[in-house]
């Protein structure tokens, strides 16, 4: 099974951000097709963001990967 995370966009350098996932910021390499910025979710998966998000589904999938659905 994979899993996918949501993670908020700290800094975009060119294919590549650094993004953090709660208290946690880690570099990962951008594979979206759509203009990743500074404040946007994405959808982290393998040490790629695979798609972005909306907050509301970056909050849902949050709260459901706490249990608390």
């Amino acid at each position: 099974m994979c899993l996918g995370i949501p993670a908020k966009v700290i800094s975009v350098e060119g294919e590549s951000a650094n993004v953090e996932i709660g208290s946690i910021q880690r570099k990962i390499v951008l594979l979206i097709d759509e203009e990743v910025n500074v404040g946007d979710w994405v959808l982290l998966h393998a040490g790629f963001g695979i798609s972005k998000l909306s907050l509301e589904d970056a909050q849902s999938i949050n709260k459901a990967l706490r249990g608390e659905i």
